[in-house]
């Protein structure tokens, strides 16, 4: 079903460096940058440059809907686990016996954005951007207790990556979160001491200097609220997907959140009956940065890749830009 990670080759400058010494090595290192690079223009942010091509009504939305709580979409599919659990099993056998459905689904979602970078844009300042990079954010514990600190992840990932690049690149991040104390809940920690006013005011000047693309490179590269997407494994809890809400400080602009998995039975094509695992799969979306029919072909894509998971095996050979 799977090939080893030696015959998943890519272009000769993009050979995979493996080093199989420790188990989270062998990061997969690229000799050009996936997208070209461009001129800074007036009206870029360092965090992502200015859309000037789309359609008028693109550029109007932000005004009408002034706040991500205006214009938030739902959507909610069952999904049928069956080929991703063969396709683990088969991951295991090669030695990655942590690789889950949470890898799976973050390789899938980088792959989307390598082919549909629609879904890869956020609204700032009432203006329509495209992100630089792909960061994807999850809340963790640092031990399954109750007690125990919630810490936020942030793990940057290139559109080439493949699954073994993303388990790789999230496992190392996570390790790093659970061994040490977070940049962000340290300035947490400060202003939260502040009094209220203060604090107020703070949070405000944060808000109008974000509004314009200046704030602080180093606050915003640690902040929970900035980032292409935020995930939520609501299964790991025990619990069903929930529908999160979208921020309306940063400028995150996808929420997902999967659930525990439950049994269904189908019906394979030679008419015989066979029970599956489900997963519910919950998305809120900003609609400003993108329309329905995108969204739509960018979900059914996703879920493609769910359920034909060895494509993620390899290294793509041609990224997508987002229009100008």
């Amino acid at each position: 079903m799977s090939t080893s990670l030696k015959e998943k080759k890519a272009k000769k400058t993009d050979t995979p460096k493996v080093d199989k010494n420790e188990k989270y090595a062998g990061i997969i290192e690229y000799d050009t940058p996936a997208y070209k690079p461009r001129k800074r223009r007036l009206g870029d942010r360092y965090d992502g440059r200015r859309l000037r091509t789309l359609p008028a009504m693109h550029y109007l939305e932000p005004y009408l809907m002034k706040v991500r709580a205006d214009s938030q979409n739902q959507f909610e599919a069952e999904i049928d686990i069956h080929n991703a659990e063969l396709y683990l099993a088969e991951k295991k056998k090669e030695g990655y016996t942590d690789m889950s459905l949470l890898h799976v689904i973050l390789a899938a979602y980088v792959r989307v954005v390598c082919e549909r970078p629609g879904i890869h844009r956020f609204i700032a300042g009432q203006k329509i951007f495209h992100r630089n990079k792909i960061e994807c954010l999850m809340t963790i514990k640092k031990d399954m207790t109750l007690e125990s600190p919630d810490t936020c992840i942030k793990v940057e990932f290139d559109p080439r990556d493949n699954i073994y690049n993303v388990y790789k690149k999230f496992q190392k991040t996570v390790i790093e979160a659970k061994n040490e104390d977070g940049d962000f809940e340290s300035i947490v920690g400060k202003l939260v001491k502040l009094p209220g006013l203060v604090l107020r005011a703070s949070i405000g000047i944060l808000r109008f200097l974000d509004y314009f693309g200046m704030m602080p490179k180093a606050l915003a590269k640690i902040s929970p609220f900035h980032g292409s997407m935020i995930i939520t494994s609501m299964g790991s809890l025990g619990i069903p997907a929930i529908y999160h809400h979208l921020y309306d400080f940063g400028h995150l602009p996808i929420f997902v959140s999967y659930g525990r998995m439950f049994n269904r039975e189908v019906t394979l094509p030679d008419g015989t009956k066979e029970n599956h695992h489900f997963i519910t799969f919950k998305v809120v979306t900003d609609e400003r940065i993108c329309d329905g029919f995108y969204y739509a072909s960018s979900f059914k894509q996703l879920m493609r890749y769910l359920n034909h998971p060895e494509v993620l095996d390899q290294i793509p050979e041609t990224v997508v830009e987002d229009v100008d």
